[in-house]
């Protein structure tokens, strides 16, 4: 974003901390440190108290928005534009006439539906479903997959706005209002809500399996608003519900996936110039697997996206990203060379510490900074060996107590970490066994699909070396 539209309101990320009377900004995703001038922070406090905006204030809300410090707003007046863009919803579909029935109940009337059958083996019955609720209907004889039936929707199309709904989700009377006035602003291309489980038709007491899905749904992008793109908290959005804007769908779905055609669309979007938003206060449902066959098979069914996105968008894949510092102590550490592992945290840390601390940013932040640093890298670390080196890790715990220590430890840490942060409805213990086994599933796809495609992008770490900064 190079400038906040006028009208739009601001709100710092969560994560943002200021120092030094507010000239000092600190956090977003990737974390970065930003210097204001004292004018500049004024300019910001005007901004994030809805009042007038300078053009240079403007231009600094934009900038902050863009590194992930920030998010817009409505207009702090509450006036509405005088007429909203125009939305036509696209559905595509192959069988699953009761579901579809579902999806089109809670889409209603408001907004013209074009359903598209991609091939149903009975097209009478979704056919009769389209009737029911007034949608207009493509039918394909052959399947082509969910993007090839999106494309071919998208020829009749001609509202400002498309929304694309999977046929087993349902929205929300609202959904669309909340995510439609970002298209106010010019450069947004793409706005995505949050996908959660479909909590209907559950019995009352729930499965694992049900409480597993309601905590680590594939589908779901987290709780955190955020521009969307590599790099960032939240690096794509699925089309199980995506509202674009026609014009920016140049390219349109690539035919040749089947699967990760919406990361596909979503990362040529950011290439064109594009921003894509992610909204989970907005929440769609979705209906999840209802086995856990069905859950693993579609996990390995994704993974197997990765080599093909690879060599249509070389080194976004990869599977961890790793700097210098926390990677080091990370290696010392299990190498079992402890007082190498703090040597390196101590000098990192002081090397961090000449920059924050004339800054006025605490010297214990940043000796936190620096753990968390080591801590998420290992994370990382132990993410990526469970997905794609599951059997070595088993064969390098049969060699020793100490390798196995390793292996589990790889293996655990990082589901136990995300049980602590989720705090699921389900044990510890189940839910670490059945994040591993979806990593695994899902690494086992990567490594399929890397085959077949030969681009192996998504079995190498990326190394940055650099953190961000700057100053306005």
């Amino acid at each position: 974003m190079t400038s906040l539209p006028e009208g739009f309101g601001l709100v710092l990320d969560p994560s943002v901390r200021s120092f030094r009377d507010g000239t000092v900004l600190v956090g977003g995703h990737p974390g970065r440190l930003i210097v204001l001038t004292a004018e500049g922070a004024g300019q910001l406090d005007a901004v994030l108290a809805g009042g007038p905006a300078t053009s240079d204030g403007r231009r600094l809300a934009g900038r902050l928005v863009g590194a992930g410090m920030a998010h817009p707003r409505p207009s702090p007046s509450g006036r509405a534009p005088a007429a909203g863009p125009t939305v036509t919803v696209v559905v595509p579909v192959r069988d699953r006439p009761a579901l579809l029935d579902r999806c089109l109940r809670s889409l209603g009337t408001r907004v013209p539906v074009v359903v598209v059958d991609d091939g149903s083996t009975d097209p009478a019955a979704v056919a009769e479903v389209c009737d029911r609720y007034r949608a207009r209907l493509i039918t394909r004889a052959t399947s082509g997959g969910p993007g090839a039936a999106r494309n071919e929707a998208l020829s009749v199309v001609d509202t400002d706005l498309v929304a694309f709904v999977d046929s087993d989700c349902t929205v929300t009377e609202e959904w669309l209002d909340r995510l439609a006035w970002l298209f106010t602003d010019p450069g947004v291309g793409a706005v995505a809500p949050r996908v959660r489980p479909d909590p209907s038709g559950r019995p009352a007491r729930r499965s694992g399996l049900d409480r597993f899905s309601d905590g680590h749904c594939a589908l779901d992008m987290g709780g955190e608003e955020s521009e969307v793109g590599p790099g960032r908290v939240v690096r794509y959005v699925p089309t199980a519900a995506l509202v674009v804007r026609r014009t920016a769908m140049t390219h349109r779905f690539d035919p040749g996936l089947r699967v990760g055609e919406d990361v596909d669309l979503v990362w040529r979007l950011l290439e064109s110039g594009w921003r894509v938003r992610y909204v989970p206060s907005t929440t769609v449902h979705h209906r999840e697997p209802s086995s856990w066959g069905e859950l693993l098979a579609r996990r390995f069914r994704y993974g197997t996206s990765a080599g093909p996105l690879a060599r249509r968008h070389p080194g976004r894949l990869a599977p961890v990203e790793l700097r210098p510092a926390p990677t080091a102590v990370v290696v010392a550490a299990l190498a079992g060379r402890r007082r190498t592992a703090l040597a390196v945290m101590v000098a990192s840390s002081a090397a961090l510490a000449r920059q924050t601390v004339p800054l006025g940013i605490p010297l214990p932040l940043t000796l936190r900074w620096s753990a968390q640093s080591a801590g998420w890298t290992a994370v990382g670390i132990g993410h990526a060996s469970t997905m794609l080196a599951a059997p070595v890790l088993a064969l390098a715990a049969l060699r020793s107590r100490r390798a196995a220590c390793i292996a589990a430890g790889l293996a655990v840490a990082p589901a136990a970490v995300d049980w602590w942060r989720r705090r699921p409805d389900l044990d510890p213990g189940r839910w670490c066994l059945a994040s591993i086994a979806d990593d695994v599933a899902y690494g086992v796809g990567v490594w399929t699909g890397c085959l077949r495609s030969g681009s192996y992008g998504p079995l190498v770490p990326a190394l940055r070396l650099r953190a961000e900064s700057g100053t306005g």
